[in-house]
């Protein structure tokens, strides 16, 4: 029974899937798999439609609006910041050169400072805990030895830093 329901509602849904599908912004499979899952559920609950093509356009339409809702309502999540794309080429060439720099100034630090800059720097974002494992230094002694760094950065990218103007 239920597979001769399919086979007979399966040309309607596909027509009425295509339909509907880009007014809502959606695939027309996605919105077909919707409407199958519902058939299913009813079919568990409460047995097989009475008009099952009426109750498929009615179907189709509800998860369309349903659909059209949640579009509405969500909001795209972002894992990095999207790169300005107004950037002037001078301004990303600017950008890449600063970053340059600060790279070789940590690669010209003593001691420990560069692997410390690096790891303080890194995109995964580590904690003191896993830093100061990796460099195998006491997690107590990063912020003095990490102050020790930056004023040692400091003083390396003094003379490559522009001089400001005066201000007031």
């Amino acid at each position: 029974m239920t597979h001769d329901l399919v086979a007979t509602l399966r040309p309607l849904l596909t027509a009425e899937a295509s339909a509907e599908a880009h007014a809502s912004g959606t695939e027309p499979g996605d919105l077909e798999q919707a409407v199958w899952l519902r058939l299913l559920e009813r079919l568990d609950t409460d047995g097989p439609p009475v008009d099952p093509q009426g109750w498929l356009r009615r179907a189709v339409r509800s998860e369309v609006r349903r659909t059209r809702r949640t579009t509405r309502l969500e909001r795209p999540y972002e894992v990095e910041p999207v790169a300005d794309l107004d950037q002037a080429p001078e301004q990303l060439a600017l950008t890449a050169a600063r970053h340059r720099a600060l790279r070789d100034a940590v690669r010209r630090l003593p001691g420990r400072c560069p692997r410390l800059m690096e790891a303080l720097l890194s995109p995964n974002d580590l904690t003191y805990r896993e830093i100061a494992g990796e460099l195998g230094i006491s997690q107590g002694s990063l912020g003095p030895e990490r102050s020790r760094c930056l004023g040692c950065l400091r003083r390396l990218l003094t003379p490559e830093v522009a001089v400001g103007e005066a201000r007031g």
